[in-house]
């Protein structure tokens, strides 16, 4: 046999191997990815994405409305992680990764349907994010159920007890309250009625665990191959009114880009969102990293400044290769495709 035939033989056995590897890869389609153990919603995102035929974006709204309603780990929908004046607000957006159109909302009062409103934004208007109760307002005026009272008993509790414990932990510093709950002031204001406090007082402690930040973070690749994320939370637990995390940020909380891949993020989001690192996950695997290198770089760019934070990232490509980085704790994210018979759990450890 000449050179030239053992060429071409060489050739077509190549075009084999990588014909062999595009059906393994496309087994994986339609694929769920999700932050934290949150089996339910997974599979709430899973029986519309793979049984009803939906979209990525319709399953990512049926796995975070799940979450929602479920109160996962009372951080995610109504009734959960309560602000210093003991309301509860909710954060949520959709990214879709086909049009890179992004709906969010932030701060969003008396309406419990967080990634819903998010939705609504993103198709029945030009804006991409809407905060306060005029995010209420709008959502409302498009159907969504409301006013509602968005805290709960547990979150009331909650709260009261923080009251009972001079409001410590907070997220405040450099001031010092009038009384044991505020009004706080300047270093140097008011300095007769401070000093007491100043005395018995730890203004600023490390509040994000797993049980106040385990945001929802989904990713979801449908058969077609589209690809969507969507992120819900109620925010930081104590978190001073008005504050604003990750969650409705794109490139912070959850980015997607059906060329590439997705990314859902977790944790600090005051710290985080200063480095959006979804966006640094996707386009690094752009860039030709694996999900698993991006998303150890994208945690390890943060660590370098902030080395005490608390994080994680889960990051896919477009095959639905994922993998997870994390720092500061022991992360989780929830995993399901055809070739699982359930909701696989995968453990990240820093």
């Amino acid at each position: 046999m000449d050179r030239k035939h053992l060429l071409i033989i060489s050739l077509l056995l190549l075009v084999l191997q990588d014909t062999t590897g595009l059906e393994s890869q496309g087994q994986a389609y339609p694929l769920v990815v999700a932050t934290w153990p949150f089996k339910d919603a997974v599979r709430a995102a899973w029986r519309s994405v793979h049984e009803r035929g939906s979209s990525a974006v319709d399953a990512v709204i049926d796995g975070c409305s799940a979450c929602e309603e479920l109160r996962c780990d009372g951080t995610v929908g109504p009734g959960g992680s309560p602000d210093e004046n003991g309301e509860t607000t909710l954060d949520a957006l959709i990214m879709n990764g086909t049009t890179m159109e992004v709906g969010a909302v932030a701060g969003m009062r008396f309406v419990k349907d967080g990634i819903k409103a998010a939705k609504l934004v993103m198709d029945r208007t030009e804006h991409t994010l809407l905060v306060g109760e005029m995010a209420s307002i709008f959502a409302i005026l498009m159907g969504l159920p409301g006013p509602t009272n968005l805290s709960s008993s547990e979150s009331i509790e909650k709260w009261t007890n923080w009251k009972r414990n001079q409001c410590q932990p907070n997220f405040r510093r450099n001031v010092f309250p009038e009384n044991s709950c505020g009004p706080y002031h300047l270093r140097g204001e008011k300095l007769n009625s401070c000093r007491e406090a100043e005395g018995k007082l730890k203004l600023h402690s490390n509040l994000v665990g797993q049980h106040n930040h385990d945001t929802i973070s989904m990713a979801v690749i449908d058969k077609w191959g589209r690809i969507a994320v969507g992120t819900s939370t109620n925010g930081a637990t104590f978190k001073i009114p008005g504050r604003v995390g990750d969650g409705p940020i794109a490139g912070s909380s959850s980015y997607a880009d059906d060329e590439v891949g997705a990314c859902g993020a977790t944790g600090d989001g005051d710290v985080m969102m200063r480095f959006l690192p979804c966006y640094q996950v996707v386009e690094s695997m752009r860039q030709g990293m694996e999900p698993q290198r991006a998303a150890s770089d994208a945690i390890s760019r943060i660590a370098r400044k902030f080395p005490t934070f608390v994080g994680a990232v889960v990051a896919v490509n477009r095959n639905g290769v994922h993998a997870g980085a994390c720092h500061g704790w022991t992360f989780q994210y929830s995993v399901m495709n055809s070739t699982l018979d359930d909701v696989e759990i995968i453990t990240v450890v820093p």
